[in-house]
């Protein structure tokens, strides 16, 4: 692992608007190459890249847009379905996003005729997040501003409904957690639901505010991180409701935390958007500096590969990728 961590940016895909968020489809497809989707001001656009670091006969790498899909209106998140097929015939893409008029879409495509998008109404006030349920993708899960978090079915019907005390921020869905619900609120509380009972049955409790942003780490269920005020914490929920390990990170505020996909001690975290720049740190717990740092103009989104130590951030007209070592 390199101890010089400022490194430039790894590769960049030029985009016809602002990103305000870009996603790596976090569930197998079926192909080789991986499915990614951003989202700009009114639109969605979906496509699939490919990495030299996966594929020696890729020189850096490949990036097609496979469909743009209107939307209107600006993209706030965007949530992959595990249902996307690319090795089918006709293939299946399916995601759902969360926009400023406080309303979820949920999309549905062949990639040919056939593009269905239903608009799920409930929430009201800004949505701060969305996930599908990660086995059978039958359900949305969204937190909003609104104090509340939301379960619905793909028709829009509301399955369940948590009174939060504060703004939700993050809500996750781990595939080997079927049955419970991460709900991170902006009051530095991180709570489990059992979505069976639909009672809470865990908490977790930063002891700072405000709370921007939480993951729960996929390849170690006990593991919770999260970004509050200018620190990261990590959370072992076995041993405390306590964070386990905290360090100051950002100047000015943090704003998003991410886990690698591929490794339990590798994460990301995003400063706020500056006036220029936003600062990216990737870090890992063996080590007590940040082993990557890099800038990316007015960036916005953060999200890892499936199964490379890869992350990107959406920027001005641009995606921005990072690679970095195990």
């Amino acid at each position: 692992m390199k101890q010089d961590s400022t490194r430039n940016i790894a590769y960049t895909v030029d985009c016809e608007d602002y990103v305000h968020v870009v996603k790596f489809n976090p569930f197998d497809s079926g192909d080789a190459c991986s499915l990614i989707a951003y989202g700009g001001n009114n639109y969605v656009v979906v496509g699939t890249c490919r990495f030299q670091e996966e594929d020696a006969e890729v020189e850096g790498m490949q990036y097609k847009t496979l469909r743009t899909f209107h939307h209107g209106i600006r993209v706030d998140a965007i949530a992959w379905s595990p249902e996307n097929r690319l090795d089918a015939l006709p293939p299946l893409i399916r995601f759902c996003t969360a926009a400023s008029d406080r309303k979820l879409r949920l999309f549905t495509s062949d990639l040919q005729d056939k593009n269905e998008f239903k608009t799920f109404d409930g929430h009201s006030d800004y949505i701060n997040d969305l996930v599908f349920s990660p086995k059978d993708g039958q359900e949305v899960a969204s937190v909003s501003d609104d104090h509340t978090c939301r379960v619905w079915d793909l028709e829009g019907n509301e399955k369940a409904h948590f009174v939060l005390r504060s703004p939700g921020m993050s809500v996750c869905w781990h595939p080997d957690e079927a049955f419970k619900l991460m709900v991170a609120e902006k009051n530095g509380t991180i709570r489990f639901y059992d979505l069976i009972t639909q009672q809470a049955i865990l908490s977790l409790e930063c002891d700072q505010t405000p709370l921007m942003s939480a993951d729960w780490c996929l390849k170690n269920t006990l593991k919770i991180g999260a970004v509050a005020g200018s620190d990261w914490l990590i959370w072992d929920i076995t041993r405390s409701s306590y964070p386990q390990d905290k360090r100051p990170v950002h100047v000015d505020r943090a704003r998003l935390f991410r886990w690698s996909q591929v490794n339990e001690n590798l994460f990301a975290t995003t400063g706020y958007p500056g006036k220029t720049t936003t600062q990216l740190l990737v870090h890992h717990l063996g080590h007590p500096q940040p082993i990557l740092t890099g800038t990316a103009a007015v960036g916005s989104g953060l999200t890892w590969h499936r199964t490379l130590p890869l992350c990107a951030v959406g920027g001005d007209h641009k995606i921005f990728f990072w690679v970095t070592e195990m």
